[in-house]
């Protein structure tokens, strides 16, 4: 058990590191084409100790600059592999599967990642507490982001079927909402940022002075840990994500399913396992900041950049998504916001959230490929 002198570390629980050995195998597996699902496997094995870096780097930084910076920090490290990820497939004219990955990533956030977060800490800790102010404020955002992400879908047809100028509206509605709600996610941030608490100023003694030293230490160390993470993760996620389709085609899946369900998971892997450590840490805070954090990145600035990325591209993404997903984007984020905004969390609220998000896909496992009611765009 970690002790105020031995902080937890995911290396305490096991010695992860020693899988960052299949970093250069993944490379090499890629390069000498191995077999897609192999490649797979070693791919996703190399993630994990990488995840535990980024875990222990947080860890470093939500004690010296709060937990909310530290969640902050995690969700937009974890989000940056899949933000590349989509952008890759946006090159390649995959608009439906990058759209899907969003929602994908979305729910995976709000029901998976706090759904294990809330049982395993719960389990460990009982009832546990976190900032009701900072979670009610992440919940309406939360709301908020649904429907800055719903309005362009009803309004999509009536302004594609508008005459000659049709396509162009549509598109310039949904740049103007990205727009909107980037401006949105930055008042979020500039909030959150002035929210900190500034610690009461007095004269520093010796023991203080030893421990900034150390701080400052500890600081770089994090910075180059997660900057060098980062980077493998990005490596082994665009790795892993060229055999996810043949791999799931060998067990006839459909892309729709791969798009909302694989994909995000690779890709926001990292911020999976911290959060889900730091809950069973029983910090709450810094696991919903993850979390919640993360659904709102994704949402409120994830998917606006890639709407302008995409005009790089001959295929062009609009914020236009079909009844299926917008059904389940109502779902968790209706769900993620009533378990979160009294302030207190238990095992059954993880357990109720994780049979929401197992119901889903489930759903979309059974969907087929070709979607009715607005399955393509």
């Amino acid at each position: 058990m970690a002790t105020r002198n031995q902080p937890f570390r995911p290396s305490n629980l096991l010695n992860l590191n020693l899988l960052l050995i299949f970093i250069p195998v993944a490379l090499i597996g890629k390069a000498l084409r191995w077999s897609d699902l192999l490649v797979f496997a070693v791919s996703g094995l190399a993630i994990m100790p990488l995840s535990g870096m980024i875990g222990e780097a947080t860890e470093t930084l939500s004690e010296k600059f709060g937990q909310r910076i530290g969640g902050l920090i995690n969700a937009t490290l974890g989000n940056a592999a899949e933000l590349i990820i989509t952008i890759i497939a946006l090159s390649a004219g995959l608009t439906e599967l990058v759209k899907a990955s969003i929602v994908g990533s979305i729910l995976g956030n709000l029901l998976l990642v706090t759904g294990f977060s809330f049982l395993l800490g719960g389990l460990k800790h009982g009832l546990q507490t976190f900032e009701r102010r900072a979670a009610a404020m992440n919940a309406t955002l939360v709301i908020l982001a649904f429907l800055a992400l719903a309005i362009p879908s009803g309004f999509d047809e009536v302004l594609l079927n508008s005459g000659a100028g049709g396509p162009g509206r549509e598109l310039f509605f949904s740049e103007g909402i990205a727009l909107i709600i980037i401006v949105l996610y930055a008042l979020s941030l500039i909030y959150t940022l002035r929210e900190r608490q500034p610690r009461l100023g007095h004269t520093p003694d010796e023991t203080e002075e030893e421990e900034a030293r150390h701080t400052q230490i500890d600081l770089r160390r994090s910075f180059i840990m997660l900057a060098l993470a980062t980077i493998g993760i990005v490596l082994m996620s665009e790795t892993l994500v060229g055999t996810v389709e043949p791999v799931a085609q060998g067990f006839g899946l459909s892309q729709f399913f791969i798009g909302i369900i694989i994909v995000p998971f690779i890709g926001n892997v990292a911020e999976h396992i911290v959060a889900v450590q730091v809950a069973y840490k029983n910090r709450m805070d810094l696991s919903l900041s993850i979390s919640l954090g993360s659904s709102l990145q994704i949402a409120l600035f994830v998917a606006p950049v890639l709407v302008f990325v995409s005009l790089l591209f001959p295929q062009k993404l609009l914020l236009v998504f079909n009844p299926y997903e917008l059904v389940a984007l109502a779902t968790a984020s209706i769900v993620a916001a009533l378990v979160s905004q009294d302030g207190e969390s238990n095992w059954l609220e993880g357990a109720m959230l994780l049979v929401v998000y197992l119901i889903l896909a489930l759903a979309f496992f059974l969907l087929p490929s070709a979607l009715p009611g607005g399955g393509t765009h």
